[in-house]
């Protein structure tokens, strides 16, 4: 990818084209199960997994940049807001398609869930209106830095943790559950490296 696409490609651009295809692939999902609860759970399961794969990004990004620096680790980085926005739109189409089943299908609903989904889950989506909030340089500056990296620091490790359980409890023998968790697991370890990893030799790096 070079610097051009990846300037074109940024931005509000990219929060646009991928809310856009998310929204577009959970409809798809829907309305293969005619709107029903089948097709409804489709659309969760899909919206969960692209808001994991999103938050990933964002949350590895500036690692991914100390540990191998190259123009695609650059448009991560530099992108990373952006990501994490496109992360808080596919979560929002996540929640949207919760409360169509719950709606539609009450009695699928109440037994997909439990009182510590709607606790945890709550708190994750306090959390990520908090972040996506204080996700503009005003908002930022409004709350200060301090608040800011308390906030930003507490509300990614909390969602990192959500997702591990959530897709653990969901895992069942499933590969792709495996998969999801293998990254998540990476995306943590990535942090860890680029953390231990001396300050000359990622100076050398770059």
């Amino acid at each position: 990818m070079d610097r051009r696409s990846t300037n074109l490609l940024g931005g509000w651009r990219l929060v646009a084209t991928i809310s856009t295809a998310i929204g577009a692939g959970a409809l798809a999902f829907a309305a293969i199960g005619h709107f029903g609860p089948d097709g409804l759970r489709m659309a969760i399961r899909f919206t969960a997994r692209t808001s994991l794969i999103l938050f990933l990004l964002a949350f590895s990004a500036s690692s991914l940049r100390r540990l191998w620096p190259s123009n695609w680790t650059q448009f991560l980085l530099r992108n990373r807001r952006y990501l994490g926005l496109s992360f808080a739109a596919s979560h929002a189409i996540h929640a949207t398609a919760i409360i169509a089943l719950a709606s539609s299908a009450p009695a699928v609903f109440r037994e997909a869930t439990s009182l510590g989904t709607f606790i945890f889950g709550g708190i994750g989506y306090v959390f990520i209106a908090a972040l996506t909030a204080t996700s503009f340089d005003r908002t930022a500056a409004a709350i200060g830095p301090r608040a800011w990296k308390a906030l930003h620091t507490t509300g990614v490790y909390y969602l990192w943790a959500q997702f591990a359980v959530s897709f653990a409890m969901h895992a069942n023998g499933a590969l792709v559950y495996w998969v999801l968790l293998g990254l998540i697991a990476a995306a943590m370890a990535l942090r860890l490296a680029a953390r231990l990893r001396p300050r000359g030799e990622l100076a050398r790096a770059h």
